[in-house]
């Protein structure tokens, strides 16, 4: 017997345009438009049906467990403010169409593994997929969609055409649900290893998710921190050697002869007295008032410096990542203007 209920040919909203995956995952009202009653779709979700309800009022159009990729629209067209959306009225013959999910993206370990982690697990084995959303919506956690709730939600990246939270708020929503700290060392470490974002703005996130009072979490940070500092070390010394800049003494002290220390440096040139500094600040404690105070310590710094007549150029670990040739330019820049400049106070440079 054929259980599938005709289509009428006057169906207001056929299935061309859509993506193979947008064609296996409908919603009811979808279902609706294409003249398939509620009692019909019912009938085809039987115990043994051609069909299954997946997420209250999300249907998959084939029997048998979902792919990792029907997982992630379910979840989506489930947690989207509007179910339909994106369907146009008057579809075209060109490319696939593409719902758009408003006001939801996937979060967490699913976000991690579209961005393409490989300490995270595939799609396919987890229990559940966290779906961010903002905090008024009333929706519940069911089957394998996990609700995250956020004040404010971020920018979603594009991955695979779907909506993505970034890395950083991403790994703040795994690690939420990870109690162990090897799971969590590993999944900080290969977003810094792996160039997805710097250290601080991760710390930033956990700061956000009040993750920081949990001693695996802790310990992480530290890893994670001293792992962004030698990555960050590492591109300054190819900076230097790849666009042909004098070599500097490397990791120093600066002292008034007889007087009061003056700071550490990564990078110091003394001849023309001209110093780089890596910002590498990530406040713990998650308030303003930190991120304030650490700020403040670097513009003393280096308004000492400068009074002494040294330039300090202060140059941030995603500066050197995405721009690394600006860089170098501005060192050399600093470099040749250090003839016009009246000479330095002298100082002592002492190994860090």
């Amino acid at each position: 017997m054929n259980h599938n209920p005709p289509v009428p040919p006057c169906s207001p909203r056929p299935l061309h345009h859509l993506t193979e995956v947008h064609r296996r995952v409908q919603t009811a009202a979808q279902l609706r438009a294409r003249g398939i009653s509620s009692a019909e779709t019912t009938e085809q979700c039987r115990p043994g049906g051609p069909w299954q309800q997946i997420l209250p009022g999300v249907f998959l159009l084939h029997p048998g467990p979902p792919t990792g990729e029907e997982r992630l629209h379910a979840v989506l067209t489930y947690a989207a403010r509007e179910r339909g959306a994106g369907v146009p009225a008057q579809p075209g013959a060109g490319e696939p169409h593409r719902p758009v999910y408003t006001e939801a993206m996937i979060t967490g370990l699913a976000a991690l593994t579209l961005h393409g982690f490989s300490a995270t697990p595939p799609l396919t084995a987890l229990d559940r997929i966290d779906v961010l959303v903002p905090r008024m919506r009333r929706l519940r956690a069911t089957g394998c969609a996990r609700i995250v709730r956020t004040a404010s939600l971020p920018t979603p990246e594009e991955v695979t055409g779907l909506p993505v939270a970034p890395v950083p708020r991403a790994l703040a929503d795994a690690v939420g649900e990870l109690t162990g700290a090897g799971a969590v060392r590993r999944l900080l470490t290969e977003a810094v290893r792996g160039g997805h974002c710097e250290p601080a703005a991760v710390v930033r996130e956990l700061n956000n998710a009040k993750l920081l009072s949990r001693p695996h979490v802790v310990d992480a940070v530290d890893s994670l921190l001293a792992e962004g500092r030698a990555i960050a070390e590492d591109r300054l010394y190819r900076m230097v050697q790849e666009y042909g800049l004098p070599d500097p003494v490397w990791n120093v002290d600066l002292r008034l002869p007889g007087g009061p220390h003056l700071g550490g440096l990564d990078a110091y040139w003394p001849e023309q007295a001209v110093a780089v500094e890596l910002d590498t600040r990530a406040p713990r404690q998650g308030n303003r008032q930190d991120d304030d105070a650490l700020w403040s310590e670097y513009a003393r710094k280096r308004e000492h410096l400068e009074r002494l007549g040294i330039t300090v150029v202060h140059i941030t670990p995603r500066k050197l990542r995405d721009s690394m040739e600006q860089q170098a330019a501005v060192v050399r820049t600093a470099l040749m203007a250090s003839g016009d400049r009246d000479p330095a106070a002298y100082v002592v440079v002492l190994p860090r």
